[in-house]
Order: C-alpha cells, then sequence, then structure tokens
C-alpha cells in the first residue's frame, strides 16, 4: 500500500497499514522494552505483554472489511481490550479504546479527527486509571499525553497527516526522555519507563514504515512469548472431578505447538482444534498459528495439523499427571518445620451456591495450594507470564456461578482482572492481591463467609490480605549502586518486602533475614517459606532453621510451591 507524504486523510485500511507497521517495530524490540526493568530482578515482561496486546488488536481489525475508519478503529480497540496484559498493556487497550470512540462515527480521518482522537485516547485513560488509582506521572500515560498535545497544537495549522505522526512521535520520545525526572524510581534505576517505550516503539513503526523502510519479518517464532492464561477448570457439571488431585481421568497432557501455512483460518482452527480439548488457547493470523492446549490425547491435536497440509514447528508435549504425581510425592515427603505436616489441611470450598473465585498463580504447588483452599478456577500466569483480560473472562464464563472474586496475585495483573471484571456479563469483584500469600488469606477469609453477600465477601477478602506481608527473594539481574536505599550487585539474592527492595546480599540466609528484620515481627505469628522449583526440601528448612534461631517466637510452616525465578517466597502473618 502506498501512503503519500502529503496525504491528508486516511481511511480504515490505511489505519491497518499504520498500525501493522507499529506492531512489526515493537516485536522486534519487545525484549529490549523487558529489559527496561526498574528493579533487578528476572520478570521484565512490559515489552511481551504490549506486543501480545497489539497483536490481538491487529487480529481483531483485519477479521473487518471495508475502509470505514470508525469500523475498523472499533475492532482495534476491542481487540486490545480483551487481550490486554500487565499494567502497560492494559493502559495502551485504554488509550486505543478511547482513541476508537472518539472515531465512532467516522468514514475517514484528517488532522482534526486525528487530534481530536489523540486528545480522547488520553483522556479516556486517565479517566479509566483514575477509578482505580491516581495516576501516576513518569509512565505511558505522560508519554501518550505529551504526544496528544503535540499533535493538538501542530493539527491548526497542519493537515498533512505525515508530519502529524512525526510531531507525536518527537513528543513522545522528548517526554519518554523526561520520564526518570518525574519518577525517581527510574532515576534509580537508570532507566526509561518501560511502557512509554512501549508507545514510542509502536509509533516510530508506523512513521518507519511510510519512511518506505523494510519492516523485518514479524512472526511469532521470532520473540519466545511465555504462554499464560491457561485456565485449570474442567468440566463446569463436575466440580469434584473437576477439582479432585487424585481425578481419576488424570491431568492428560500440555500439548504446544506452531501451526504454518499461507492462508490458515484461526476462527476454525480455533474451534475445530479446542474442540479436543480444554484450556485451549489459540491465536494467530494467516502465516502462523499458535496452539496451547490441554487434552487427553496429544496425538489428536498434532495430526489435525498434518492433515490439514500445514507445517508443523516448536512442538511440546508435557504429561501433566506424571507432573503433578511427581509434586505430590515431593509435597507427602514435605514437613513443617515442627515434624508435624507440610501444609495445613483446609477445606475445599471450590462452588458456593453463588459466589466462586477465579485466582492467578503460576508453579504446580502453589495452584494445587490454590485449588485446596478454595479457588474454583486457577488462571496460569504470574511473574512474565501476565494473563490476558479475555483469560480471565475464559475463567469466569466457564464457571456456572453468576457471582465471582478474582484475585489477581500479582501487581501487574490487577488491572486486567478489572477489566475482566467490567467486561464481564457476570457479578465480578476484583481484590487487588499482589502475591499468592495474600491470595491464600482472602482465600481463608472467603471460606469462613460462604452465607455472605458478594460484597461482604470482597469486603472481608480485602481485610484478610491487609494482615500479610509478603517476601519474594530472586537474583538480581543487574548491579545497581542504589534503589530504595539498597546497594545490588548482579548475581546477588535480592529480596523484596510488599513490591519494595529491602535487602540484597551474596547468600540467601542473609538476604531473608535482612528482609524480615525491615518488619516489626512482634506484630506477626506465623512465617510460611514456599520453596521454588529449583529448591530442595532440605534448602528450605536450612533457610527456616536459620530463621528459627533470629526469630524463636514464631512459627514456620514450608511448602513445595513449585513457582519460577523466585526461590523463595515467605508469606508473614
Amino acid at each position: 500500500m502506498v501512503f503519500e507524504a502529503h496525504r491528508q486523510r486516511i481511511d480504515g485500511q490505511s489505519l491497518k497499514y499504520l498500525f501493522s507497521g507499529g506492531v512489526v517495530w515493537l516485536s522486534h524490540h519487545a525484549e529490549r522494552i523487558n529489559m527496561l526493568n526498574v528493579f533487578p530482578v528476572p520478570d521484565g515482561d512490559t515489552g511481551t505483554n504490549m506486543l501480545l496486546t497489539v497483536r490481538k488488536a491487529e487480529a481483531y481489525m483485519n477479521d473487518v472489511e471495508g475502509t470505514h475508519i470508525g469500523h475498523i478503529a472499533a475492532a482495534m480497540a476491542r481487540g486490545a481490550r480483551y487481550g490486554a496484559r500487565g499494567n502497560s498493556g492494559t493502559i495502551l487497550s485504554m488509550l486505543l479504546q478511547g482513541f476508537a470512540q472518539a472515531l465512532a462515527n467516522d468514514e475517514w480521518m484528517d488532522a482534526a479527527a486525528l487530534a481530536d482522537a489523540c486528545q480522547n485516547a488520553v483522556d479516556y485513560a486517565y479517566d479509566t486509571v483514575r477509578t482505580v488509582m491516581e495516576p501516576q506521572e513518569g509512565t505511558i500515560l505522560t508519554v501518550a499525553r505529551a504526544a496528544a498535545e503535540a499533535v493538538v497544537n501542530r493539527a491548526r495549522d497542519e493537515e498533512q497527516l505525515y508530519s502529524l505522526l512525526e510531531t507525536m512521535l518527537q513528543a513522545a520520545k522528548v517526554a519518554l526522555d523526561n520520564t526518570p525526572s518525574q519518577l525517581p524510581v527510574l532515576k534509580e534505576a537508570g532507566v526509561v519507563d518501560s511502557g512509554g517505550a512501549g508507545l514510542v516503539a509502536l509509533l516510530e513503526g508506523m512513521k518507519r514504515l511510510l519512511d518506505g523502510e523494510d519492516a523485518p519479518d514479524s512472526m511469532i517464532a521470532d520473540l519466545d512469548l511465555p504462554q499464560a492464561g491457561s485456565v485449570a477448570v474442567d468440566d463446569p457439571m463436575d466440580w469434584e472431578t473437576a477439582i479432585a488431585p487424585d481425578d481419576e481421568r488424570g491431568y492428560g497432557y500440555d500439548v504446544q505447538f506452531l501451526m504454518l501455512g499461507t492462508d490458515l483460518d484461526v476462527q476454525k482452527v480455533r474451534r475445530e482444534v479446542g474442540a479436543m480439548g480444554w484450556s485451549a488457547l489459540i491465536d494467530g493470523d494467516k502465516e502462523a498459528i499458535k496452539v496451547h492446549i490441554h487434552v487427553y490425547n496429544p496425538a489428536e491435536p498434532i495430526d489435525y495439523v498434518i492433515r490439514s497440509g500445514a507445517e508443523l514447528e516448536d512442538v511440546v508435549i508435557e504429561n501433566m499427571q506424571r507432573q503433578y504425581e511427581a509434586y505430590r510425592q515431593r509435597r507427602t515427603h514435605a514437613q513443617f518445620t515442627n515434624g508435624t505436616s507440610s501444609t495445613s489441611n483446609p477445606t475445599s470450598h471450590a462452588v458456593t451456591d453463588e459466589i466462586a473465585v477465579v485466582a492467578v498463580a503460576r508453579g504446580a504447588g502453589l495452584m494445587q495450594l490454590l485449588r485446596e483452599y478454595g479457588a474454583a478456577a486457577i488462571v496460569e500466569g504470574g511473574q512474565t507470564m501476565n494473563p490476558s483480560t479475555s483469560d480471565f473472562i475464559e475463567a469466569i464464563d466457564r464457571l456456572p456461578n453468576t457471582q465471582i472474586v478474582l484475585l489477581p496475585n500479582n501487581s501487574n495483573v490487577i488491572l486486567a482482572a478489572r477489566e475482566a471484571a467490567s467486561l464481564s456479563q457476570k457479578s465480578v469483584t476484583v481484590v487487588p492481591t499482589k502475591s499468592v500469600p495474600q491470595g491464600i488469606a482472602a482465600l481463608l477469609a472467603y471460606s469462613d463467609r460462604l452465607d455472605d453477600t458478594l460484597d461482604e465477601v470482597t469486603e472481608q477478602m480485602k481485610d484478610a490480605v491487609a494482615h500479610v506481608r509478603t517476601i519474594e527473594i530472586t537474583t538480581a539481574t543487574r548491579s545497581l549502586d542504589q534503589i530504595y536505599g539498597v546497594t545490588v550487585r548482579e548475581g546477588d539474592f535480592f529480596a523484596l518486602v510488599d513490591n519494595k527492595p529491602a535487602a540484597a546480599a551474596q547468600d540467601v540466609m542473609t538476604a531473608a533475614l535482612a528482609a524480615m528484620a525491615s518488619l516489626e515481627t512482634s506484630a506477626y505469628e506465623l512465617v510460611t517459606v514456599y520453596y521454588g522449583v529449583d529448591v530442595t526440601e532440605a534448602e528450605a528448612s536450612a533457610l527456616i532453621d536459620q530463621l528459627k534461631v533470629a526469630y524463636p517466637s514464631l512459627e514456620y510452616e514450608s511448602v513445595d510451591g513449585g513457582q519460577p525465578l523466585y526461590p523463595f517466597l515467605l508469606s508473614v502473618e
């Protein structure tokens, strides 16, 4: 498609063309954006989240024929809203929703319409975020506002859309460079805002496409995109079977692959392959479709691809039953440090007459624990694997309950959960849990309040969360002279308390003790140590032995959480 630099208006097909250039450029900078992590922890995922968000927007746009820019912009916004992941991806989807609203009745867009749409995008995003929290400057919102203000001012005497796009990009770049001066933690970390960087990449891709630069091939395989959002709930008519850890049917197989071709039908593949199993995540375009599904017969989806004539790549098949049995074996041998049992024996309340809970977690042990404490469905996700709005909606829709509570269990998942709640036809509330330990505390409150209303249960869960402190220990990915008063060296054990840096040390014991020292431990009674996938029971016991010496008045438990990236999670309550 030719896009003349002097063009003064565009239709919906031109918008598709421009947006595709932005998506390609973002896809090839997503990993660099991921590295703009404020804290030196191995969970930077802003670039990935924004890329997955715009890919969904692009897919929805491409399903709409015709040239009406209002219709195509609406599809773009709808796709972004359902595909939104992480805080930056969700805010980007809000910007696109506001942009589309302003163009709803327009067949084409000129300079004045572009200015109005950009201003409405920013107003809508700020207003929507404000319903949840006070918008923070030095973020993607700031960058978007600067770009909108620039185009509004320039559009008064400039009609060429290329010049306006150039103006937007330059203003966005300046605003991005200034984010460290607006948000001190960015300055301490020596980075610019990652969400703002993603927005700049999107705009730059559009301009580079118009400049005639060859866009590199943008395939899903170019970036190692983590899979998130698998909904661990089965037949909604048979809950006892669906949640039972010793399900006689077994857990089946986790099958993932890339389907390649020239004229693939995503909707058809989603319908036909999705019918073969459950927890299906199937997305892509005419040339590449990523499939992630749980099945009892892994040969069935593989055979489907072969019979279709498409190419098959990146096949991964995992025996979930074997994984779970291995987990149970580890858990059977895990003991509380007082020698009694590895975990308490909570009563399962997966379903009530009206209210059900959907929780987010990653790690076999944590996921199973949430089930045991009463979660009716688990959305697989967390660090580096933020579930999308549509992942939550899938979980909500598969439950027979009309009232749902969502536990995001991660600060970067809360906005997507709230978007899902607003989109659902059911009564859905969000308890803004920022960690799995907080989610477990919320579930305990839920199991004690089964006869209350949805609002009452939600408030009780929020109250319970307020009494839990979470310590997360991971390995630092880079050195920082100072972050929240903590000096960090690459490779150190880095401890955060309630998402704020608290300590760093060359050994995990020192880091954990220093993090504990930052708490007023006399106000607490119990420490639960959730150890990760690469940690042994003996290592967890050794950590607890050290904690007992320093804090003998506290009680201790250990649980095989199986979580990646974070060797230890400590719940202090």
